[in-house]
């Protein structure tokens, strides 16, 4: 029997553990165990999306809840090297770049156990981005490295990654969206919003260098100030873009756009609902740049740069930074149909889970 921790703990990591736990239901020799650390502890941005992707109750939930980025981490690894000695695993799976990923992916490699990363080998080359490091750490450190798109395989090979660790298998996120898009197109939430318009503009908004800067923040809303007058802008809130409008006094600013709307965050099939519909999208998120990729629609990225450069090489994907003007004019080119037209990229085709447990039973076994 394959003992397998599939970790989880914020909310990206769950579209993306969601497709491999389903995946592992195929083999009668992988035990998987569902560790939630709890980075990601508000019932919005965990319970109801662990109920909306199908996922079981966590095997394990270590209560880690919010902190600095050192705090957090050693937090993680002191619970999680507890973990390791009850459960004795063959395998750690880890995704995407969040403190969790690299604090248990540490721990696993301290005491002898296989590391798995899922989205191995994206960079953006910014290490003032705390997920970089993230991401930097956990490759390192891995013997399986599952990698969403084609730069991951030039990165890696740069940083000198033995080429047979590395796995070419498309990504799990879109195994999630492809999944759900039945589901997902039947949410009432745009009824519940009381939402007459047929075209809108969806924004996502949560990096600290974002929103923890008034300067920068504000030449967002200015932009969204602009956008909203020809476009109702749909604007779910994260929490901490909730607590900086409040520090950094901007309710006024916000209050004065009659068209942008300001909600609570979503459940995963709702989100997906007004994704799949919006006419444009705004972030400055990772995966929303894939998401929108695979769908066809004009996302607008606010920051500086991308560890995802495959949906700008290929998909829909534009990057604006904080530019109040390009935000503004990247908007009016998707208004009057003037937005660049995207691809699929290769192996996108929600098939990456069989993949990756193919791929991990093999080599286990």
């Amino acid at each position: 029997m394959i003992k397998v921790l599939n970790v989880v703990g914020a909310r990206p990591n769950f579209m993306k553990i969601a497709p491999i736990q389903r995946a592992m239901q195929a083999y009668s020799n992988v035990q998987p165990v569902l560790v939630h650390t709890g980075q990601h502890y508000d019932e919005k941005m965990s319970k109801l999306f662990f109920e909306d992707l199908q996922l079981p109750k966590p095997d394990i939930y270590l209560h880690v809840g919010s902190a600095s980025h050192a705090v957090q981490t050693a937090k993680i690894m002191i619970e999680f090297e507890k973990v390791i000695q009850q459960e004795k695993p063959d395998l750690v799976i880890v995704v995407g770049d969040v403190n969790s990923t690299a604090a248990c992916s540490l721990v696993a490699s301290k005491m002898g156990v296989k590391i798995a990363h899922v989205e191995a080998g994206l960079r953006s080359f910014d290490r003032a981005m705390p997920e970089e490091i993230n991401r930097m750490v956990t490759d390192v450190i891995s013997d399986f490295l599952f990698v969403t798109e084609k730069s991951g395989l030039v990165n890696l090979k740069k940083e000198g990654i033995a080429e047979e660790k590395i796995h070419f298998v498309g990504h799990v996120m879109i195994d999630s969206l492809i999944y759900f898009t039945e589901k997902a197109q039947q949410s009432d939430i745009k009824k519940r919003l009381h939402m007459d318009s047929k075209d809108y503009a969806l924004v996502t908004l949560h990096r600290p260098s974002n929103v923890d800067s008034k300067i920068n923040f504000t030449k967002l809303l200015e932009a969204f100030d602009v956008i909203e007058k020809d476009l109702p802008i749909l604007f779910p809130i994260h929490p901490r873009s909730k607590k900086m409008i409040e520090n950094l006094q901007l309710q006024d600013t916000i209050d004065k756009m009659k068209n942008l709307h300001i909600m609570e965050p979503l459940g995963y099939l709702d989100f997906m609902h007004l994704l799949h519909n919006a006419k444009l999208v705004l972030t400055d998120s990772g995966g929303i740049q894939e998401e929108t990729t695979y769908l066809g629609i004009p996302c607008i990225t606010m920051r500086e740069n991308t560890e995802r450069p495959i949906t700008v090489e290929v998909g829909t994907n534009t990057i604006v930074g904080t530019n109040t003007a390009l935000i503004i004019e990247e908007a009016k080119k998707v208004l009057d149909g003037k937005n660049k037209k995207g691809q699929i990229p290769d192996l996108w085709d929600g098939k990456s889970a069989e993949r990756i447990v193919s791929i991990i039973n093999k080599e286990l076994s």
